[in-house]
């Protein structure tokens, strides 16, 4: 091939793959909105994309033309898909600038870590714990005492959490909460700080349609500011800001304090069945109301389409309170959480 044949190709590739370039930038503002997209950028790119189209159209340089058309009519969506999501999430009354955010804890909620931690002690110590064993205990709790610290030493093991398997629906119904909400991947990595590298390789590789932007590693998440927190260990939520949902795991089978589901089937119904009233989904979650007795029948608190009374409300409330009388006292929390009962069946 001549010399100006490979010119030619040379060209004809980079135009397109400038040009292409804002497909994949449109597909996630039509998804997630364009807040993170400048105007300023897009503006300018399309200035220049316009001048390069007239000095194409001066010079008659045909290819230049047919490129600097399709860029500009792509960036032209972009700023269109960027400006509608903004009217949308920001126009009409009790309406918020964002989208409702939802983080997901990593281990037992999505990635299925406790059957690998019991595998690799039942193969260490010869023993055949399940996990119908623990019975409201972690591992850790539900071994010998003799072996509790190897028991908790298992998961330092390099590659660990490389191959975990996932918990069952939840790759599905995380894509689709995705397309819906802001989903955050929230993980208390900090307590196992050998496991970053191959958590993040794990979840890029299962859960690819999270951004790293949304992979969170951290210790405490009462930082997160997020609307729910879907998590299995009780202790984050103690200064988390939002509503906590609890996952269910083998060692929280005894908590009351806090709303449950079982598996991704109900969180799908919870978060991305219609209202039953045909209201549409509110873009964000209201706060929990400090007054309890204003409280209307149906909370917007919750996701679309959960129906939460007064007496659901007394009944957390009692729950929460005779749990901190229980903790005081030092009494064990299933007579709090039982007297909690009580107290809600009353209201």
């Amino acid at each position: 091939m001549s010399p100006d044949r490979w010119i030619a190709v040379v060209g004809a590739v980079a135009a397109v793959c400038t040009t292409v370039a804002f497909v994949p930038q449109i597909v996630r503002v039509r998804r997630q909105g364009g807040r993170d997209l400048s105007y300023g950028m897009l503006v300018l790119y399309l200035t220049g994309v316009l001048l390069w189209l007239a000095y194409g159209v001066l010079i008659g340089a045909r290819a230049v033309i047919l490129a600097n058309v399709a860029a500009s009519l792509l960036v032209s969506v972009t700023l269109v898909l960027k400006w509608a999501s903004a009217t949308s999430t920001s126009g009409g009354a009790g309406r918020s600038s964002r989208r409702v955010r939802i983080a997901i804890d990593m281990d037992e909620v999505i990635a299925d870590s406790l059957s690998k931690h019991l595998r690799v002690y039942n193969q260490a110590f010869g023993a055949h714990l399940t996990r119908g064993d623990l019975d409201g205990r972690s591992l850790e709790e539900a071994v010998p005492s003799s072996h509790a610290r190897a028991t908790d030493q298992l998961v330092l093991e390099p590659g660990f959490f490389a191959d975990l398997d996932e918990i069952e629906g939840s790759p599905e119904v995380v894509r689709q909460l995705a397309q819906r909400y802001e989903v955050f991947i929230a993980s208390a990595a900090m307590e196992v700080p050998t496991s970053f590298a191959d958590k993040y390789a794990w979840l890029r590789e299962r859960f690819p349609f999270i951004p790293p932007s949304h992979i969170v590693f951290c210790g405490d998440k009462a930082v997160l500011d997020v609307d729910y927190l879907i998590d299995d260990t009780c202790r984050h939520f103690e200064r988390f800001r939002g509503t906590p949902i609890l996952f269910s795991a083998p060692h929280n089978r005894g908590e009351g304090r806090f709303r449950r589901v079982e598996s991704w089937e109900e969180v799908a119904k919870m978060f991305l069945r219609p209202p039953r009233d045909g209201s549409p989904c509110p873009e964000r979650a209201q706060t929990w109301p400090k007054d309890f007795s204003k409280c209307s029948d149906r909370m917007p608190r919750y996701p679309p389409g959960v129906s939460i009374t007064r007496a659901h409300h007394s009944q957390r409330r009692a729950t929460i309170g005779s749990t901190r009388v229980a903790r005081r006292a030092g009494r064990p929390l299933a007579s709090s959480a039982t007297a909690a009962r009580n107290a809600g069946t009353a209201a």
